[in-house]
């Protein structure tokens, strides 16, 4: 993405120089912890609930327009995934400080949303997808750099924690948007349009945030990856069944909700619920990092979730899409919350690296999934997405098992804990 100075891309990119540089000398006014949570907030409701899940609730509008069929949609899915791990790998390497990096990536997600529109052959449709991919997991890191770097100069405050919030409810204005949308007859580009619009005005008031940072310095050059802390590589492994057992559920919920109905206004809500769950469990979860050991808290929201992918595999029907949408969307974000958390506190210094692991295996643990579910659905064309569904179900109560064993026992919060919340 070229950004050139006499634009207005290019005077925020000026701007995000001149505020992360080292050598400014009239320093920023510092921000409210209000309003940098509120900013995280706002980059993972565009990068993560907009430009990374929209094509979830949109896809059954593609598929009822005859846009895509199901193989298409699978494509252009996994292309998102495969951007989203070319992200995960290439954030830290960039060169950029987190500031710039996120600020590239919400407008370029603005951008590719609105461009979906434009249709065209898969092949096209899909290298937005990877782009996308690519942006969401940029903003993604680096939103978690910036932003809890930036709180944690202001002691512990509860939007370290609800930064976290943003994924969800960026998910449920999407859901909603589309749900309205559906019901009012408007075609699926339409919406992509729309939602481009709305994942510009967002990122309006996190660039004016991103501008005023005080000077941070830039993490280290790129090289080998840093090593993981000690015992931390069950915690990757951990991190990368998430991303195998959610997938299937977060790509597919709204699709298998048509197959029992074909109305938008009921299939249509699937994807709000999910969102809606997301976000207030993020809430949920802050409060339970009091009282348990972030690992224990994860474990547990694997056991759930787990529960959340099986249960559409035994019984489709309107219960049991309902239960995964509440089981599935209220977990993910739990485990994202409490993995970030975890890893930060064991890293040394900069984090950005450290982050960047735990979203590559996310990332190759996404991708896993569908190729699973395409190799079953071979095997078994009538019952592969069970199978799969299953297989997703499996990994999550395993790894929850392991998280269980590792956890501490809970105890009084060491200064490092209470730092890290």
């Amino acid at each position: 993405m070229v950004l050139h100075e006499n634009s207005f891309v290019g005077r925020l990119h000026s701007r995000c120089n001149r505020a992360v540089s080292p050598h400014r000398t009239t320093p920023a006014a510092p921000l409210p912890p209000w309003m940098i949570g509120l900013a995280g907030l706002l980059s993972l409701a565009v990068a993560m609930g907009i430009g990374r899940f929209a094509f979830t609730p949109l896809l059954p509008l593609m598929l009822q327009a005859g846009q895509l069929d199901v193989g298409a949609g699978g494509w252009l899915a996994a292309a998102n995934y495969v951007g989203y791990l070319v992200g995960a790998l290439t954030a830290s390497r960039t060169g950029w400080p987190a500031a710039r990096l996120a600020l590239v990536a919400l407008v370029g997600t603005a951008l590719l949303t609105a461009a979906m529109a434009l249709g065209g052959p898969v092949p096209w449709l899909a290298a937005l997808r990877l782009l996308a991919g690519i942006a969401s997991a940029w903003a993604f890191v680096a939103t978690s750099i910036w932003c809890l770097a930036a709180l944690a100069a202001h002691g512990a405050t509860p939007w370290a924690s609800a930064l976290y919030a943003g994924v969800g409810l960026g998910i449920a204005v999407a859901g909603l948007d589309c749900l309205v949308g559906a019901s009012a007859g408007w075609s699926a580009d339409a919406l992509w349009i729309q939602l481009g619009v709305l994942a510009a005005l967002l990122v309006a008031p996190v660039a004016w945030v991103l501008v005023r940072l005080p000077a941070a310095p830039t993490g280290r050059a790129a090289g080998a990856p840093a090593p993981l802390p000690a015992g931390s590589r069950g915690l990757v492994a951990a991190y990368a069944m998430l991303g195998f057992g959610y997938i299937l559920p977060a790509t597919f919920l709204p699709a298998m909700a048509r197959t029992l109905v074909d109305d938008p206004r009921l299939f249509g809500l699937a994807w709000p619920a999910f969102g809606a769950t997301a976000a207030l469990s993020t809430l949920v979860a802050a409060r339970a990092l009091r009282r348990l050991p972030r690992l224990q808290l994860w474990a547990a929201a694997h056991v759930l979730m787990g529960l959340g992918v099986l249960l559409p595999s035994l019984w489709l029907t309107g219960w049991s899409i309902a239960a995964s949408a509440l089981l599935v969307g209220g977990t993910f974000m739990v485990v994202t919350l409490a993995g970030v958390q975890e890893i930060r506190a064991r890293a040394q210094g900069d984090a950005t690296r450290l982050v960047g692991w735990m979203t590559t295996a996310f990332a190759l643990g996404q991708i896993a999934g569908p190729v699973a579910s395409a190799l079953l659905l071979r095997l078994a064309p009538a019952h592969g997405l069970d199978l799969a569904l299953q297989a997703g179900a499996a990994s999550l109560f395993a790894s929850a098992a392991w998280l269980w064993r590792a956890a501490p026992c809970p105890a009084s919060p060491s200064p490092e804990t209470l730092h890290a919340r």
